[in-house]
């Protein structure tokens, strides 16, 4: 082999170090664009305060070492931008789409708006895009079907709109992760997305999406998660997706889908853990075969048309920690159709358990003690059960509501309900219950509302409700309550819906406490045997709307000073003994709407303004 000329070889060594330099040169010019297009990302935003994450973000020091900012290893170049909850605002600059290198893009929790650039796809190597909970608008951009490497695009909760791009489904290929939740999309869903094999998790819940879900979804065979709830999909729910056989969760809550569960969909889908159809218009009965569902943590069946029985053994899955079944057409009766209740013991997890508008007649089940400690909320109303309350109802420890509320359950209100310590709320309205309101009552003291109107309750209403300080609405309304009210209910500054007593047979005279109400929306008082003057206190009650007084026996003039309650909207004194004239006090009350004041003993002319 023939030697090669010194010179030739001087050119080919000066033609190596130039492109060595060449190449040291372009690395470093790289550098330089990500750090312009870093600053240049900076002036576009801005922060409500002078101090925040971006103070770092200057020349002195390398944008490697920037708040949020991650570069690659040998590259110098940046490979992650996350600047999620640091309360950045302002519109996205489309300069971050020179960050060529960029694989992970987070700016999430922020106050961003305006539409996403069209530079993002220009990332061709992003493979995470997070930009949820911001306020973006816009549509989709299309070129972001150029970010073939892309494996989560998470977009939630925005005011994005349009259509969602076919191409999505086309060229995204490696996507494992799609949330579009939350946001004001239309149209239908793409069928391509049915090309996402390696997709785990999809939720494009709460958007105007319409028409039926494709039933191509079957070829998302890695699929784990789907969540199509509260749009406006149609028709059945296609079968394909009870053959994803890898599927933890399933929720399609709120559209208008209809048909029936499979017979063994117990089978078909091992692993599921969610299983929630609420709100549609299922019909049919409640497969056994759900009973198999080993893992299910959460069953939500509620306000479709399913009818039958519960299945007797769906205490089977142990680990239900969500029961919901109410607004169906679900049968028991005390021959048959309660034995779900007894199987129920089994699941020590459950949390919530709503059984409410349904058909359900017969004794409540005694079972129904036997429930689990860690039960939370309870609802067995709008049902045609009978018989009393359970005394070892005070087993429920961890309950925080309990509705019981239209049934046909008589009986008193048992002694040991005192013992539900944790009781937030509690619905007992229209029913038959009877006898005195237990003084234990007053030991919940983190209830917020008592609902006890329209039963056969009786005796005096306890001092001890006093107690109570949590207290935002107490209604025991048409019942026969007698007695004076105590005055310690009247030192509730708490309660600020709504106080009504009315329709009970209640006497003395209004307390002058009343003027404690002062954040009171809504005081009731009407239907009983009150005495003596309205206080002038009532005018602290500031923020009153409602004030009905009438169908008592109240006597004196009317306070001139309810002209201070300036959002007063009706007024109701009529069925009194009231006397003296119409005051001008209602000249200074902008918002009245109605004023009732007949069968009094009132004189005098009626005032002009009226």
């Amino acid at each position: 082999m023939a030697e090669m000329p010194p010179v030739r070889l001087l050119l080919l060594s000066l033609l190596f170090t130039l492109v060595i330099a060449t190449a040291r040169d372009s690395v470093g010019n790289h550098d330089d664009d990500d750090g312009a297009a870093l600053l240049a990302f900076k002036v576009g935003i801005r922060r409500g305060g002078s101090s925040g994450p971006l103070r770092s973000w200057n020349s002195s020091t390398s944008f490697c070492s920037w708040e949020g900012v991650t570069c690659g290893g040998g590259s110098g170049r940046v490979v992650a931008l996350d600047l999620s909850s640091h309360g950045l605002a302002g519109m996205l600059p489309a300069a971050i789409g020179n960050l060529t290198s960029l694989r992970t893009l987070n700016l999430s929790f922020n106050w961003f708006h305006g539409g996403i650039p069209a530079s993002l796809g220009r990332l061709h190597r992003l493979q995470t895009l997070d930009l949820s909970y911001n306020s973006l608008s816009g549509t989709l951009p299309d070129n972001m079907s150029l970010c073939t490497g892309m494996t989560a695009l998470v977009l939630g909760s925005n005011n994005l709109g349009g259509l969602i791009p076919s191409s999505l489904g086309d060229t995204l290929t490696n996507l494992k992760k799609v949330s579009l939740t939350n946001n004001s999309l239309t149209g239908a869903v793409p069928a391509s997305l049915a090309n996402l094999s390696f997709l785990q998790h999809l939720d494009l819940s709460i958007n105007q999406l319409e028409g039926s879900i494709p039933p191509g979804l079957r070829g998302l065979r890695s699929i784990s998660h789907i969540d199509l709830s509260a749009n406006g999909f149609s028709g059945a729910l296609p079968s394909s997706l009870y053959n994803l056989s890898l599927l933890r969760s399933l929720q399609v809550e709120g559209n208008t889908l209809q048909g029936s569960i499979p017979a063994d969909i117990g089978d078909r889908l091992p692993a599921m853990e969610k299983l929630v159809l609420s709100r549609n218009r299922f019909s049919g009965a409640i497969p056994h075969s759900v009973t198999n569902l080993s893992s299910l943590t959460a069953l939500r069946l509620g306000w479709n048309q399913f009818s039958g029985h519960v299945p007797r053994t769906l205490g089977r899955s142990q680990d239900l920690r969500y029961l919901e079944l109410a607004g169906n057409k679900l049968e028991a009766d005390n021959s048959r159709g309660w034995e779900f209740m007894d199987s129920l013991a089994n699941c020590t997890q459950l949390q919530y358990l709503a059984l409410d508008n349904n058909s359900f007649r017969g004794q409540l089940p005694g079972s129904v003690v036997n429930l689990s400690t860690s039960l939370e909320k309870f609802f067995i109303g709008y049902n045609n059960i009978s018989g009393e309350i359970p005394s070892d109802i005070s087993n429920l420890a961890g309950l925080k509501v309990l509705q019981v509320a239209n049934t046909s359950v008589s009986g008193a209100i048992p002694e040991s309900i005192g013992k539900l310590a944790n009781l937030v709320m509690f619905f007992m309205f229209n029913n038959a219950l009877s006898g005195l309101v237990p003084p234990s009552v007053g030991n919940l003291t983190r209830l917020n509302w008592i609902l006890a109107y329209n039963n056969n309750l009786e005796g005096p209403i306890p001092a001890s409700l006093g107690k109570l300080k949590d207290l935002n609405i107490l209604d025991m309304s048409k019942n026969r309550l007698n007695g004076s009210i105590p005055r310690e209910i009247f030192k509730l500054s708490s309660l600020s819906i709504q106080l009504d007593l009315s329709y009970n047979s209640l006497s003395g005279p209004l307390p002058s406490e009343v003027g404690s109400l002062t954040n009171l929306n809504w005081l009731v008082l009407s239907g009983n045997q009150l005495r003596g003057r309205i206080p002038e206190s009532i005018s602290s009650c500031t923020v009153l709307e409602y004030l009905l007084l009438h169908n008592n026996s109240f006597e004196g003039s009317i306070p001139t000073n309810l002209k201070n309650i300036k959002g007063l909207t009706t007024v109701s004194l009529s069925m009194n003994k009231l006397s003296g004239t119409i005051p001008d006090a209602f000249d200074g009350i902008a918002t009245l709407k109605e004023l009732y004041l007949a069968q009094n003993n009132l004189t005098g002319p009626i005032p002009a303004v009226l």
